[in-house]
């Protein structure tokens, strides 16, 4: 009878449970729209991105990529299938047919929070990712895929495609680091298509030609400058080599398209619960940015497009013997198209439903036609480490049909559970791993110098070499003859001598400060290898 009793009490009742996390907490991008470049301004892209701490702690199970771009090889007017079958965007994202030109060849990454993420950060990290053949595989370092690999072990060498040219500066794998406390300060970053290597018409002995676009990154910071890595022309050409419509159609020699930039929210937890009236509500992790004086978040800045005219003819010019260039991207080669801010569109669940009520809080704009952020309203936003405000995201929503409404806090039922809900930390995972001894990449040449250890700002210790220019592991696949070694080595010498970590490439931003990077990345090299060398990262844990 007791029992037949409790069972009637509950009757048009909910029980309460605690809090279940789940995922699918949020997807969208919050990004805006830039006019496609003219051919003749697709050999290089520059763009000052904002780094902070978009969460107040490393968090599992989390990836969001701040404000960044894409870079893909111009085949706009291509409709045949740029892809084999058996690559992942061939076989798997039947809606980037006909062509895949858009999942083809990328140079993406940028400053972000990954979840494959070793070493946990507060602070964004940098990463300079990119993929050669429709995502079977992504590089993100000299030595490392983006994910890390199987167990972070380091690429196989038919695999590397990025090469370090500079001397002063570590590539750890699982991104640059910032000074602890950064936060709204910017971040100068720029590819640009480089004449560093000579076009050949056969690749690996194969009638398939290969284009001279070493496409470069530099970084501009308050304490470094210049350029860090490229990748080789031979990495965009080796899906063509049995493959003849992909053929001509890569990065190596096609012009860059980059028609916007965005902040991609890909894995975000989620806690749900139910109230006593069966109202379902959601829990998402704190998403906070640093806002100025008028409640305005800078996300990317002066997005700019390059021409030959601003980088690539100066060196072409000087490796066939003509004046030195500053290395100082020409602003004559240069156009800063303007902008324009997407409605802020993004959705939670397994569902995809949208989410409504963002507006009571932010608004993606454009501020002067070259500078995209948020503009916060006044009312939500709080002082934040006693320099700037914070605007934050709306953590909760309930659930209204097939659409879900952003709430404040105290309009969430304390029953609920939710607001003491907490995610969980980040974990450090497994170090990134190379072969220790053997007939291989990392010791068939063999490093000049180390090992050497420093201790990164996210709590990590990175083992490096100085390796010869030319003998780093990325190149020994890079399909060079040992003329073409003996002329790159060479070049990268003279860039040693000349390109120093102090001078101006980038033009200076017209807003904000810059950022200042872990200073533990920044090393000098030994005395003898001041000039052809470079630090090499065997190890990260």
């Amino acid at each position: 009878m007791f029992i037949a009793l409790l069972a009637l009490s509950h009757v048009g009742t909910h029980v309460h449970q605690a809090p279940k996390l789940v995922s699918n907490g949020l997807a969208g991008y919050i990004g805006m729209d830039v006019p496609a470049s003219p051919d003749e301004y697709g050999y290089g892209v520059s763009l000052y991105a904002t780094a902070w701490p978009l969460v107040e702690r490393p968090l599992r199970d989390f990836q969001i990529g701040l404000a960044s771009i894409w870079i893909i090889p111009e085949n706009r007017k291509i409709n045949t299938p740029l892809l084999p079958h058996g690559t992942v965007a061939r076989d798997n994202w039947p809606e980037r047919g006909p062509s895949y030109r858009d999942v083809f060849q990328t140079i993406e990454g940028g400053l972000g929070f990954w979840a494959s993420t070793a070493f946990g950060s507060t602070t964004a990290k940098f990463r300079m990712n990119g993929t050669s053949n429709g995502y079977n595989h992504e590089i993100s370092s000299p030595g490392w895929a983006f994910g890390g690999g199987e167990g972070r072990k380091a690429l196989r060498a038919d695999q590397m495609g990025i090469a370090q040219i500079s001397s002063h500066i570590l590539v750890p794998p699982d991104g640059f680091t910032f000074k602890p406390g950064t936060n709204g300060d910017l971040l100068g970053y720029a590819w640009m298509a480089l004449p560093l290597t000579q076009a050949k018409a056969t690749t690996a002995g194969l009638p398939v030609p290969t284009g001279n676009q070493c496409w470069t990154l530099f970084l501009n910071s308050k304490n470094f400058r210049g350029p860090v890595a490229f990748y080789t022309p031979s990495t965009w050409t080796r899906i063509s080599r049995n493959y003849p419509l992909a053929v001509g159609r890569g990065l190596d020699a096609r012009p860059g398209l980059v028609s916007g930039g965005a902040i991609e929210v890909n894995t975000v937890p989620r806690f749900t619960a139910q109230d006593s009236k069966g109202d379902v509500y959601n829990k998402i992790p704190k998403l906070q940015f640093p806002a100025d004086k008028d409640g305005k978040t800078v996300l990317i800045h002066n997005l700019s497009h390059y021409s030959k005219a601003a980088l690539y003819d100066q060196v072409a010019a000087w490796l066939s013997g003509g004046v030195e260039p500053s290395g100082k991207f020409d602003t004559k080669g240069m156009i800063v198209p303007p902008c324009k801010a997407w409605p802020l569109n993004v959705k939670q669940g397994t569902d995809n439903l949208p989410i409504r009520g963002y507006e009571k809080w932010v608004e993606p704009k454009s501020f002067d036609g070259t500078t995209f952020g948020l503009q916060w309203k006044d009312s939500v936003l709080e002082p934040w480490n006693g320099k700037v405000r914070r605007g934050s995201f709306p953590e909760y929503t309930r659930k209204e049909g097939k659409q879900l409404i952003a709430l404040r806090a105290d309009e969430v039922p304390n029953e609920t559970g939710l607001k003491e809900a907490q995610f969980l930390p980040a974990a450090h995972t497994r170090p990134y791993t190379s072969p220790e001894s053997g007939d291989n990449v990392w010791h068939r040449s063999g490093p000049k110098a180390g090992p050497f250890r420093v201790k990164m700002a996210d709590g990590s210790t990175l083992t490096y070499y100085w390796f010869r220019f030319i003998d780093q592991p990325a190149l020994q696949d890079a399909d060079l003859t040992e003329a073409e070694k003996a002329r790159l080595q060479s070049t990268v010498e003279k860039i040693h001598a000349s390109w120093t970590t102090r001078k101006e490439y980038l033009p200076p931003p017209k807003t904000g400060t810059l950022t200042v990077l872990d200073s533990a990345m920044l090393v000098t090299p030994p005395k003898g290898l001041e000039t052809g060398y470079v630090p090499i990262v065997t190890r990260q844990e």
